[in-house]
């Protein structure tokens, strides 16, 4: 199982939300480029980082953040936040970014994820946020009728590298990782499938370590002020 440390994007400042929350911001690190050098440093082989600005915009808005984060590692990064067109995602692919995750989208512009998918194998994927088992969208701040499940069927066949799943009302609580919800959709799909939002100790990388179909977590807050060891993580995800 593969852990993505979290690099979430706020006014170019490392930050950690509370449900999605943009009000709700926790700057950890003013330094994007030197946080990701940390991770790199500590032995992470993956990079998440989110555009939260750029996800209420639509549009790309911590540009020369993420360009910085880019030069600075040598690990994949996997970008989400404001990517929804052709020419945004060729433009991050070209830039050096490994995947790209779409998660508005998704939802609003299924074409435009099976078309990138098609022409840009492995380097695309889906981001399904779920608030009360429904599809949220636009920074999480519009909720649809549409269940993460149905959305991920959607894409079954389409070559999406994985599907990054996140259940908003746990997000940047520490609250446990909602295991249940997110075996229960690596159950129905074959694309692989990360787990994110709500991660609060090392016995949340234990709990989804037993969980075959998935694939990796998405760590945030819980690395930030120290309640998981990263070492221990590493060793416990290896298993």
């Amino acid at each position: 199982m593969i852990l993505y440390p979290a690099i979430d994007l706020k006014d170019g400042a490392c930050v950690r939300l509370k449900r999605g929350e943009m009000d709700q911001a926790t700057i950890f690190n003013n330094d994007p480029a030197a946080q990701a050098r940390a991770f790199a440093d500590a032995g992470f082989q993956w990079l998440h980082c989110v555009d939260l600005n750029g996800a209420f915009e639509g549009r790309s808005a911590n540009t020369d953040a993420i360009k910085k984060i880019r030069a600075s590692i040598s690990l994949p990064i996997q970008l989400g936040g404001g990517i929804r067109d052709h020419a945004a995602i060729d433009a991050w692919l070209d830039a050096g970014i490994t995947r790209v995750i779409l998660g508005t989208a998704a939802l609003k512009n299924p074409a435009l994820v099976k078309e990138a998918a098609a022409a840009h194998p492995n380097r695309i994927a889906v981001g399904i946020d779920a608030k009360d088992g429904k599809v949220a969208v636009e920074g999480w701040a519009k909720t649809s009728e549409i269940s993460a499940t149905e959305l991920a069927q959607r894409f079954e066949d389409a070559g999406v590298a994985a599907i990054i799943f996140t259940d908003i009302a746990r997000d940047g609580m520490l609250q446990g990782v909602n295991v249940c919800a997110t075996a229960t959709l690596a159950a129905v799909t074959r694309i692989p499938v990360i787990a994110s939002g709500g991660v609060a100790g090392i016995e949340d990388i234990e709990a989804l370590a037993t969980e075959p179909k998935i694939a990796g977590v998405v760590i945030g807050r819980a690395l930030y002020d120290g309640r998981i060891d990263q070492r221990a993580a590493l060793a416990k995800a290896a298993r």
